[in-house]
């Protein structure tokens, strides 16, 4: 799995000499769903009667997403993007306040009533974030856990305290510290206090704060609970015992051991009594705290069981998990009832008036009945079953056939999702990448503009695949991959500037056919032009003509160690996007990398407004994509000899060793031939786009431009005499590039050697 960035208490210090990725998720089409399984769920209740309710998901695809309810439907009201990985729980607390964690390893605090803006980011943790638990009657406390081991307890009211700018220095600017959150936190709107963009409120210890750190897990902690006070708090994980704790000052109260797997849920009564606990060795066991001991296990689910949640007085629970089952459990005389099965296993469940939300490893959710107030109505419906106390008890019944039969066959409300992208190939022209759905859906996408340019439906993938097949050879300019349920684009530097391209090739008008274009220029030009115009508007256009970006003092300076960078002199038409790189503002991609300060964020393209800078971006892109400068390439180059075939009368008069760019044509080859055979002229009167240059010192002869005839014709059919090149006794299309000759034709790591011959009888 990959990891996104480095996280953890390491932010603020000195990184590793390795440059900072940038990269690109494409969306396909509604952004009002989520595209990846959804693992947390919170519902906010109106205080009013006639209030609206709402439903928050936070999903694989890194984004939360808030529903407003009504009796009969959920409608989109809201995405929270600023995760750069799986949303792994989601709190609610203080009336308005969402609280998520993230396998990015933050923990981000949110006004849940907004638009989507993100508050604040904690990276205290060191590794992924699995799970946090709020205090219901105290809205100050959360608590946060990982898989570090770390169980970090928050006072939010102290965490979210404005920054005063005087320690700037030692904190991760903490600009958009939030504004006016008072212990209620009962505000609406969580406003930045500057007006610099919320990318830099990624704070780590701002103002110093420290959360609490409850130490003693010495493995992943997956599951979380506290009482309503926020007085106690118990925690379980692979260690498989249920640790409880002081949340005021992090300290050991008791270890309760009895499951035999890891512990993945966790629930404790509102008085902080009793607690109830899933686990991976498929049991639910019910704790009583003041006797420090398991009191009752149940033997409900053949499967691990990842999700719990109880009626208002904790007489029942329901439990989901691994066997896409959901049980309603009576503690008290063991009566168990199946309530519905899934077709994905269960990972999350909340409570929502007589209904019960369910979240799955899907990207849809659903909400089915639960009479939580008055669960006995369920159990009238029989064919409930007595839970055993043993584990093997239920997996015995259900090889006997007596499985129960499920209560319920419909949710009584859906909120769909799209379905997650979860293959893919990266076709050879480097441009294109077939994708397949968990409907089985193959599309193909262009990267360069982040659309869908084919959709094949459902059929062969690895068919579709071998028809799509290219001889080409052009370098790995970028890397790719389906963690989020969508495609995600990673450029890094230098090795993103590896790949050029004619723009006759990307039938690009009113730019000489000959002209190179190097597409990671060209992507991260399409891809920031919003970000570009919006700080046009602010700075004006001097920003990126004069080779130095506003309070870029670390760039510039950076940029000169480089020893030497490539620059391109003509800015002028330079800041155009051309058409294979213009990314759709309908269904905008979203940028997720990280600069200078701050750790890892994620944006949609068209809600970047201009401040970002090199606090939130890698110094090579701006330097790209303001200066137009390229790092140091290595391989564009590709050296080759030119030899008349065997028997041929046709000599020519260079014999020495040919370097020329790798995307060279072998028409281009055809045409120096002709000239140095045909014409009898000195060579060094050709041009400077002329085809090869004369022999050097060295015996190697550098290749100038591509230039080329250029006319209507292609260059190649008007050619007098006829001149076929062949590689390996194989005659080779005009149109293949020398690159794609080595790699298919050549396949030796030798210097490429071609032969001429004069076609007769044309």
């Amino acid at each position: 799995m990959h990891r996104v960035g480095s996280a953890g208490n390491s932010s603020n210090s000195a990184r590793k000499s390795k440059e900072k990725k940038l990269t690109y998720v494409l969306n396909d089409a509604d952004n009002t769903k989520h595209c990846a399984g959804v693992n947390c769920l919170a519902v906010l209740k109106s205080p009013g009667p006639d209030g609206c309710d709402y439903l928050f998901t936070g999903s694989r695809d890194g984004t939360l997403k808030r529903w407003g309810l009504s009796e009969d439907r959920a409608t989109f009201s809201a995405t929270f993007e600023s995760h750069v990985d799986w949303v792994n729980d989601v709190v609610l607390t203080g009336g308005n306040t969402l609280v998520s964690c993230s396998s990015d390893a933050s923990v981000k605090v949110w006004n849940c009533l907004s638009d989507g803006t993100c508050a604040r980011t904690f990276r205290q943790h060191s590794d992924y974030v699995t799970c946090l638990a709020a205090a219901e009657k105290n809205s100050n406390v959360v608590a946060s856990g990982g898989l570090g081991g770390e169980v970090f307890i928050w006072d939010l009211e102290a965490a979210l305290a404005p920054v005063s700018k005087s320690n700037d220095a030692n904190i991760d600017d903490c600009s958009t510290s939030t504004n006016g959150l008072g212990s209620s936190l009962q505000n609406t709107s969580l406003r930045p206090i500057s007006s610099s963009n919320n990318i830099s409120g990624h704070a780590n210890q701002c103002q110093g704060y420290v959360p609490i750190a409850a130490k003693g897990h010495k493995e992943s902690v997956y599951a979380l609970a506290t009482n309503d006070q926020g007085t106690l708090l118990v925690s379980g994980g692979t260690e498989k015992v249920v640790r409880v704790w002081d949340p005021r000052t992090g300290s050991k109260t008791m270890k309760l051991r009895g499951h035999t797997d890891n512990i993945r849920a966790l629930l404790l009564d509102s008085s902080g009594r009793y607690c109830l606990s899933g686990s991976s060795d498929s049991m639910i066991r019910l704790w009583d705290l003041a006797q420090q001991r398991c009191i009752h296990s149940y033997a409900v689910h053949t499967d691990s069981v990842w999700a719990l949640a109880s009626t208002p007085t904790f007489s029942h629970v329901y439990s989901g998990g691994r066997d896409l089952s959901l049980y309603l459990t009576d503690l008290a005389t063991r009566e168990s009832v199946l309530l519905c099965t899934n077709e994905h296993p269960i990972l999350q469940l909340a409570l929502h008036d007589d209904g019960i939300w369910v979240a799955t490893s899907d990207s849809s959710v659903h909400r089915w009945p639960a009479e939580a107030h008055n669960p006995l109505k369920v159990f009238q419906r029989g064919g409930s079953f007595l839970a055993g106390n043993l584990s093997f008890s239920r997996a015995r019944v259900s090889l006997e056939g007596s499985t129960p039969v499920p209560v319920y066959r419909e949710p009584s409300v859906s909120i769909d999702g799209t379905s997650a992208i979860v293959q893919h190939e990266i076709l050879n022209n480097r441009r294109h990448v077939l994708t397949k759905d968990t409907a089985g859906v193959v599309k193909l996408w262009e990267i360069t503009r982040g659309v869908v340019i084919e959709n094949y439906g459902e059929i062969s993938f690895e068919k579709k695949k071998e028809e799509l097949f290219e001889m080409v050879s052009i370098p790995a300019w970028f890397t790719a991959d389906t963690r989020l349920g969508s495609l995600s684009v990673h450029l890094e530097t230098p090795q993103c500037f590896s790949a050029e391209m004619y723009s006759a090739d990307l039938s690009i008008a009113g730019k000489p056919e000959d002209d190179k274009v190097n597409l990671a220029r060209e992507t991260l030009k399409g891809l920031l032009a919003h970000w570009v115009s919006r700080r046009r508007q602010r700075f004006g256009s001097q920003t990126s003509v004069n080779g130095e970006i506003p309070s870029g003092k670390d760039l510039s300076s950076r940029t000169l160690t480089l020893s030497r960078v490539e620059g391109d002199g003509n800015l002028e038409n330079d800041s155009a996007v051309y058409p294979p790189f213009e990314f759709s503002a309908a269904s905008p991609p979203s940028i997720v990398t990280e600069g200078s300060q701050g750790g890892p964020w994620r944006k949609k393209t068209t809600d970047l407004d201009g401040t970002e800078d090199e606090k939130d971006f890698p110094w090579w892109v701006l330097d790209c994509v303001l200066n137009n400068r390229l790092p140091p390439r290595e391989n564009t180059k590709c050296s080759f000899y030119l030899h008349p075939c065997e028997g041929s009368t046709v000599q020519i008069l260079t014999q020495g060793k040919l370097s020329a760019p790798r995307i060279l044509r072998i028409h281009k080859v055809v045409n120096y031939v002709i000239e140095k055979m045909v014409l009898d002229k000195p060579v060094d009167t050709l041009s400077a786009d002329g085809t090869f240059a004369p022999n050097m010192p060295g015996g190697q002869h550098p290749v100038v431009g591509d230039g080329s005839l250029r006319s209507g014709l292609k260059p190649w059919q008007k050619l007098k005499p006829s001149i076929e090149i062949l590689c390996n006794n194989q005659v080779l299309p005009p149109d293949m590039s020398l690159a794609t000759v080595r790699a298919y034709i050549w396949k030796k790591p030798e210097d490429l050697i071609l032969n001429y011959r004069v076609v007769q009888g044309r």
